[in-house]
């Protein structure tokens, strides 16, 4: 596997869980995927199986309008750390809120993704993001841009 299909499996994978569509998150996990999460985020135990973690994004996104952005990544043999940005809306109230966190994907021999360790904080007061970093000067996105120099999601027309 090359860089540029890590990246567009990778963004295919948060195409799908930006617009909820099971089958796109599906095309892109083996049957046997493990998502791992930090705790203690909501949800922080293990989601196993393709099938399953597509369903948990699915529900996740209508839950809090939760859109993913690829924002920049570090490519391997069978293997990629990407950071990423999280656009959501607590409940009860009109304000997004960006999560910024990292993960490592390991891919199987036919390109699938095989495991996720995911390594972020979620609040819901605010956005979480190293201290003054240029985000948005480095190709990052940023709010009102919720697309990066690497990955728009398929949402980001609706929203801007």
């Amino acid at each position: 596997m090359t860089a540029g299909a890590h990246l567009k499996t990778i963004s295919r994978y948060y195409d799908g869980c930006s617009t909820g569509d099971v089958e796109l998150m599906r095309e892109t996990l083996a049957e046997d995927v493990v998502h791992y999460f930090l705790a203690p985020n909501p949800g922080s135990a293990p989601v196993r199986g393709g099938e399953h973690l597509a369903r948990y994004w699915r529900k996740v996104h209508r839950l809090i309008d939760a859109v993913w952005v690829v924002d920049h990544i570090l490519d391997g043999h069978g293997e990629a750390v990407i950071e990423w940005t999280m656009y959501w809306t607590p409940q009860d109230t009109e304000r997004r809120v960006a999560t910024r966190g990292a993960e490592w994907f390991t891919f199987g021999p036919d390109g699938r993704i095989t495991e996720i360790r995911s390594y972020y904080r979620q609040h819901e007061d605010g956005d979480t993001e190293l201290d003054d970093f240029p985000y948005v000067d480095r190709g990052y996105s940023g709010h009102g841009t919720e697309n990066s120099n690497l990955h728009t999601p398929p949402v980001e027309e609706a929203r801007a």
